[in-house]
């Protein structure tokens, strides 16, 4: 009850701060999300609306990776109020920076698929790691993650996951299904079959939709963006039997900035309205429970009851050495 009332009261207190003493809140993301045609301007106007206090300007770099080398380069001179846009498996890295600080988010909001307790990093979507198919194309596509490596007349599309969360994502989801024993021949076998590995989403997924390969890695939201944007319905995502790995992306307010809009701006990044805007645009899935659209909200619900596998202890010196091992596995 305590905590609470201080809470409550801060917030209280930070949105009745005259617009004349607040510069604006500058939140660095990447820019599919800060696009005119994906959440982040709807995210902006509803925070504005809400708090007028506040002016929100974001600086958007290319991706995920490109966000993140930002970060790490700038460290303590970063002058960014908030990230918004790194995931959970960059948290152990990015803790090491000595950057961000707790946020006052009550976390019993979130409905997410695994338990979150941690205070500094905030999830604002998620979704699980899919690969994606046309299903008039592909009509007997891969049931498990070890069938699709086995199976050599598949045409596959991913990303390096050096420079893609998730091309990263890829790379957790093997070293889970296989014994280090056998992972650099499932590589090798893969990289018989793989047409191509891109810097990125938006390379690998066009020359997917160009017809380059038969699946292509994504997250299994992926086909909602093409049945409510596109009314196609042909698009679909893998469901393995050995289960998935869940994408979560966080948002984090860094320290000693002392902007009384970050705690206001997270906060709302957990409301109705932000996840709604940010489950139909950014198209992922909302980390509350709130009713969005039919199709989301049936798949935030499959995505709740399918098996998780859990990749929350991997380190980022574990992440280098797997990514030395895929390395060493591909040149051979």
């Amino acid at each position: 009850m305590k905590k609470t009332f201080l809470i409550s009261t801060a917030l209280f207190i930070a949105s009745n701060v005259s617009a004349q003493t607040q510069p604006p809140l500058t939140v660095y993301t990447y820019d599919s999300f800060s696009a005119d045609w994906s959440a982040g301007p709807k995210v902006k106007a509803g925070f504005e609306k809400q708090f007028p206090q506040c002016q929100l300007n974001y600086v958007a770099f290319d991706n995920n990776g490109t966000l993140f080398n930002r970060v790490r380069l700038d460290g303590k001179k970063i002058k960014a109020d908030i990230v918004l846009g790194l995931d959970q498996h960059q948290i152990d890295e990015a803790k090491k920076l000595a950057i961000f600080e707790p946020h006052q988010v009550d976390l019993n909001k979130l409905a997410l698929p695994i338990q979150w307790d941690d205070r500094t990093f905030l999830p604002f979507d998620f979704a699980q790691y899919a690969f994606i198919y046309d299903k008039n194309k592909l009509t007997h596509p891969p049931k498990s993650l070890k069938e699709l490596v086995a199976r050599k007349e598949l045409k596959i599309l991913y990303q390096d996951p050096r420079t893609s969360s998730i091309g990263r994502g890829l790379l957790l989801w093997m070293n889970a299904v296989y014994p280090q024993a056998e992972i650099a021949n499932a590589w090798q076998t893969l990289s018989e079959h793989t047409v191509t590995v891109t810097k990125g989403w938006t390379e690998a997924y066009g020359a997917f939709l160009k017809g380059e390969g038969d699946l292509v890695l994504s997250t299994n939201t992926s086909p909602i963006y093409h049945l409510l944007s596109e009314q196609k319905d042909h698009y679909m995502a893998t469901d393995f039997t050995e289960g998935g790995v869940l994408q979560v992306e966080v948002a984090a307010k860094v320290a000693n900035r002392h902007h009384a809009c970050a705690d206001l701006f997270l906060d709302y990044l957990l409301s109705p309205e932000a996840q709604a805007n940010i489950a139909k645009n950014n198209v992922m899935l909302p980390v509350i429970n709130s009713p969005v659209e039919t199709h989301i909200d049936a798949l935030k619900q499959h995505t709740l009851n399918t098996v998780v596998l859990d990749t929350s202890a991997v380190s980022s010196a574990q992440l280098k050495l797997w990514i030395n091992q895929w390395q060493k596995a591909l040149a051979k």
